[in-house]
């Protein structure tokens, strides 16, 4: 049996992870996504994926790491919140990582709601922007899946014709 198999297993194991987590935000996707590639070219003794698309591969990472955190606070900034209705986004974002998925589903809209809410906005207003921040986190979400396809892609390119 190659040796360097279980690094593969191992490598490819993490890349489904990390895809799973990207639309499960419990786990940091992405990186994970990046963490498996790694892996996998370090198996390969860099042979056919090397520093160049290891680069490219970790600014990936870290785009995607930045639209996961803003875009819950820019979906509800779009739709005119208040300054605490954008903090309150971000604090149900980050408050939502520790209660699950429902949490994260629910975090920005309830954190960007009830941030609204002690700004003196209206229950209407504040029910706009939760649901923009909800809609943010989505489109995040979106985004992230497209990034980890398009890490997948550009390894897979790199790994046969490197």
């Amino acid at each position: 049996m190659d040796p360097h198999l279980l690094w593969y297993v191992l490598a490819a194991v993490l890349i489904l992870v990390g895809i799973v987590g990207s639309v499960l935000p419990v786990l940091p996707g992405v990186p994970i996504v990046f963490a498996g590639m790694l892996l996998a070219a370090w198996a390969d003794q860099f042979a056919h994926v090397g520093t160049i698309t290891l680069t490219i591969l970790g600014v990936l990472t870290v785009i995607a790491l930045v639209i996961d955190f803003v875009a819950g606070v820019m979906g509800a900034k779009r739709v005119g919140a208040s300054r605490h209705a954008v903090i309150g986004a971000a604090i149900g974002t980050l408050v939502g990582i520790f209660l699950g998925i429902p949490g994260l589903l629910l975090g920005p809209f309830v954190g960007a709601l009830l941030g609204e809410l002690v700004a003196g906005g209206t229950l209407r207003k504040a029910a706009d922007v939760g649901v923009g921040a909800w809609v943010g986190f989505l489109v995040g979400t979106v985004a992230k899946l497209g990034i980890c396809f398009a890490m997948l892609g550009l390894f897979a390119f790199a790994f046969v014709v490197g």
